[in-house]
């Protein structure tokens, strides 16, 4: 006697359909939390970069009595002067972090330059003789002008930091408003980044958002002074 062959039993198109359906929510749900994470890892070694440019800019003025100037933010990596602060071409103050002269990197975690605010009252060239270029009441009304104010809108009418020496800022993986390596300016900055890009003495911080994931970092005349009087560079 004939015995039947077993039943096979597979999937059918339907049940295949269910499983990629399933298998591609779940690889999906996957990448979107790596690149989560990767993004908050990034930003971390954004602000930490800042802090450091923060420390180095505290230490230049203890060493020379004053800030350095921006460098140049439209030479190319390369060219002579590049990364060097330049008083004499900058004399509003903007400009990008003089990686050079502080011997930090040139670039923040997505590949742009830093872009570097200095108030020219911090940054003057010290009169021969003297310990530092500014005194204990440079940067306080009625001294105060030229100094940089932190807005946590561009609308805002009042400001979350006055009077600042220095503004030094990341723009972030959008990167828009930030100088390439090439010394170009990467367009398209607008609202509360162009804030951070257009040259003037007011800046955007808050946190991120789809159209704004600035890094700032400032420096305030009092720790600049408290700085130069720890050293016995002002009375």
């Amino acid at each position: 006697m004939q015995r039947s062959a077993p039943s096979q039993h597979g999937f059918s198109l339907v049940e295949l359909a269910v499983v990629l359906v399933i298998v591609a929510l779940l690889t999906g749900g996957l990448m979107l939390g790596l690149a989560a994470q990767r993004e908050t890892v990034t930003n971390q070694e954004a602000q930490r970069q800042l802090d450091n440019a923060k420390e180095a800019l505290l230490g230049f003025t203890i060493t020379n009595g004053r800030l350095p100037c921006p460098a140049n933010p439209a030479l190319a990596n390369g060219v002579v002067g590049a990364g060097l602060e330049d008083c004499a071409i900058l004399p509003s103050g903007h400009g990008v972090l003089p990686w050079a002269t502080l011997g930090l990197p040139e670039t923040d975690p997505w590949g742009q330059r830093l872009t570097y605010f200095a108030s020219t009252k911090f940054t003057t060239v010290l009169v021969a003789g003297s310990l530092s270029s500014f005194t204990m009441a440079t940067g306080v009304a009625p001294d105060n002008a030229g100094t940089a104010n932190v807005k946590i809108t561009e609308t805002a009418g009042s400001n979350i930091a006055s009077d600042l020496a220095a503004v030094v800022i990341s723009h972030g993986a959008r990167g828009v408003g930030s100088y390439t390596t090439a010394g170009t300016m990467i367009g398209g900055a607008a609202g509360d980044e162009a804030e951070n890009a257009d040259a003037d003495l007011t800046f955007v911080a808050h946190t991120p958002t789809p159209d704004f994931d600035d890094l700032l970092t400032w420096i305030t005349p009092a720790l600049l002074k408290s700085r130069l009087v720890a050293v016995g560079k002002l009375p």
